[in-house]
């Protein structure tokens, strides 16, 4: 049986720049859709997995003074392992708990990489939104007049706020496809986040609807004590690999309905 950490267990693995296709914003709908079924195959083993990966992320958090840099680049080497898992249950194959750490089998210098340019990236935009905060606050601090403080100091606050928001959605945006496509695809970590972003932003209403749809899921997954995450993560999974395949694949992802008919 070939071992689904394996590069042969990965069909695609040779094109390492695929291109991306353009999709409807209703195709987020069927992502999410997607993401449910992949959960719903195997839910004992997802949540088992969500529950390794709370803890391992709160232990990793509590390294000493790198614990947060240390999620940041830890981060999508198990989010790579959750692709794995769903790209086994796509095959037919059975979901283990072991697939959380897949990521350290395949290719898992690339995926470190990703979390390092990702760490990067969010000291970059926390730098930038300080410089530019703290530019328009001297701006109200050089005018004199305590009103000009003031309004320096809010619009400082304000305009800094705004650019870092700005900046992030563009990091998430680079992160959002780059651990399947260097896992799936064996694309190098920098291009891996180029094609992310430039995929992202080439289908940017699908990904508005699914942003706002998982910001709802996160407040709604809250609401039993938090034990609806449990949920969330594997289902965001799927999510994931749905639209990676959807958006990167040979063929569009076709619904569960869609996909027994065309196997009849």
């Amino acid at each position: 049986m070939t071992d689904p950490a394996s590069p042969a267990a990965h069909p695609h693995s040779a094109a390492r720049h695929p291109h991306s296709r353009h999709v409807s914003p209703a195709e987020s709908l069927v992502w999410l859709k997607g993401g449910w079924s992949l959960f719903v195959r195997s839910p004992g083993v997802w949540i088992a997995i969500s529950v390794i990966f709370i803890v391992m992320l709160f232990v990793l958090g509590l390294v000493p003074l790198l614990g947060w840099a240390v999620v940041l680049i830890g981060f999508p080497v198990m989010v790579a392992g959750m692709v794995l898992g769903c790209h086994a249950l796509a095959e037919g194959r059975p979901l283990r708990v072991d697939h959380l750490f897949a990521g350290l089998k395949v290719h898992a210098g690339n995926l470190a990489l990703v979390g390092v340019f990702y760490l990067l990236g969010g000291l970059v935009a926390g730098f930038v939104s300080v410089v530019i905060g703290g530019g328009a606050a001297l701006t109200g601090y050089i005018l004199g007049a305590l009103a000009g403080l003031g309004f320096g100091l809010v619009s400082g606050v304000v305009l800094g706020s705004v650019v870092f928001s700005v900046l992030w959605v563009l990091l998430i945006t680079a992160l959002w496809f780059a651990a399947p496509l260097v896992v799936l695809r064996d694309t190098p970590p920098l291009d891996a986040m180029k094609m992310s972003l430039s995929a992202c932003f080439g289908n940017f209403g699908a990904f508005l609807v699914l942003g706002v749809l998982i910001y709802v899921l996160i407040w709604v997954a809250m609401l039993p004590a938090g034990l609806g995450v449990l949920v969330l993560i594997p289902v965001l999974a799927g999510t994931l690999y749905t639209s990676f395949q959807d958006v990167f694949g040979d063929q569009p992802a076709l619904p569960p309905a869609a996909s027994e008919a065309a196997s009849e």
